[in-house]
C-alpha cells in the first residue's frame, strides 16, 4: 500500500487529454487512483484545437501506470452534460475524492502585447468561455460530491505564478480568475472538511510545445538552441506528481486556500520530474539571465 497512497482514492481530472491534465491523472494513477478523464477530444472526434491527443490515450496512459483511467466525453461548457458526468461518478464510484479542474484550449486565441481593443473581441470572449465558465459549471456539480463526504480536494490548475500581467486582458483575466475560483472555494469549503488550492507549473513541455519545437521528449534539449529558456522546462508529469501528493497528504487542508507551483510542490514533498530533475523556474529563468548557469547546465539537473 505504501506505493499506492491513493489506492482506492477516485478522482475526476477535467481537461486531462493533455498537458498538466495529463500529466495529473496519469500521476495520480501512479498512485492507485481510478482517475475519471473528461474532455472533448476523442477517438472518433477531435475538439476545435485539432491536436491529436484524446481522452481515450490518457485514460490507458492512467492505466499503465497503475491506476484506472476511465475516459468521459465531456463539454464542460454544457452543464447539462457536467451533469450527467456527475451522476455518473456517484452512481458508479459512489465517492468523488479529488477534482481537478484543468479546462482550458485558448493558447490559441492569446495575442501577447497586442492593445485589447485592437484584438477580436469574440475570442477574448471565448477564452474566458474556456478558462473560467468551464471550471465553475465543473465545481458547481461535483463539488457537492465532496461535500457529501465531508473530505477532499479541489484543484485549480493556472499559469500565473509570480509573472505579473500576462500581455493579453483576455489570458491575465482567466489564469488569475481561477486563483481566485480556489480562494474562494476554500473558504466556502472549509467548514466541509474539503480543501482546495490552485497549482501552476512552471515552463511546460507539453505535447504542443514539443511540437513548437520540432522535439520529441527524448531529445527536447535539442531545443534549447531556438529558445534558451527551454532549458528550464519541465514535464506535465512534474506538476502532476505534486497534485499526486496533495492529495496524499492528510494534512492537506493546512495549505487550502494556497497558490503552490511545481517547484514549491517537489521541495515540500521530496520529488523530481520524470528524468530526475528538479527544475525550478524562477531560479533557473535567473541563473540563465545572468550567466550563471549555461543553459546547457540548466537542462542537465538542478
Amino acid at each position: 500500500m505504501a506505493d499506492k497512497p491513493l489506492a482506492g482514492t477516485v478522482a475526476v481530472v477535467a481537461g486531462g487529454t493533455r498537458g498538466c491534465g495529463r500529466g495529473i491523472a496519469v500521476e495520480l494513477g501512479a498512485a492507485g487512483a481510478t482517475v475519471y478523464v473528461t474532455g472533448r477530444s476523442t477517438r472518433g472526434r477531435r475538439s476545435e484545437m485539432g491536436r491529436p491527443e484524446t481522452i481515450e490515450e490518457t485514460a490507458g496512459l492512467v492505466d499503465a501506470a497503475g491506476g484506472r483511467g476511465v475516459p468521459v466525453a465531456v463539454d464542460h461548457l454544457r452543464p447539462e452534460e457536467v451533469a450527467a458526468l456527475a451522476e455518473r461518478v456517484r452512481a458508479e464510484a459512489g465517492r468523488l475524492d479529488v477534482l481537478v479542474n484543468d479546462i482550458w484550449g485558448a493558447d490559441r486565441f492569446a495575442r501577447f502585447g497586442v492593445p485589447f481593443w485592437e484584438r477580436p473581441l469574440d475570442t477574448g470572449l471565448r477564452t474566458l468561455d474556456l478558462g473560467v465558465r468551464t471550471h465553475l459549471i465543473t465545481s458547481w456539480h461535483l463539488v457537492p460530491l465532496l461535500a457529501e463526504r465531508g473530505a477532499g480536494l479541489v484543484v485549480e490548475v493556472t499559469d500565473a505564478a509570480e509573472q505579473g500581467y500576462r500581455d493579453d486582458v483576455y489570458y491575465d483575466l482567466a489564469k488569475y480568475s481561477v486563483v481566485r475560483h480556489a480562494t474562494g472555494q476554500a473558504a466556502e469549503l472549509r467548514p466541509f472538511g474539503v480543501a482546495a488550492v490552485a497549482v501552476t507549473p512552471g515552463f511546460l513541455r507539453s505535447e504542443a510545445m514539443l511540437d513548437h519545437f520540432g522535439v520529441s521528449e527524448q531529445d527536447w534539449r535539442s531545443g534549447i538552441a531556438q529558445d534558451r529558456y527551454f532549458a528550464a522546462s519541465e514535464t506535465p508529469r512534474y506538476l502532476g506528481r505534486g497534485v499526486a501528493a496533495l492529495a496524499a497528504d492528510p494534512a492537506v487542508l493546512d495549505k487550502s486556500g494556497k497558490l503552490m507551483a511545481s517547484w514549491e510542490l517537489a521541495e515540500e514533498y521530496g520529488f523530481a520530474d520524470v528524468d530526475g530533475r528538479r527544475p525550478c523556474w524562477p531560479r533557473d529563468l535567473a541563473a540563465i539571465q545572468s550567466s550563471e548557469r549555461t543553459p546547457a547546465e540548466v537542462a542537465g539537473g538542478g
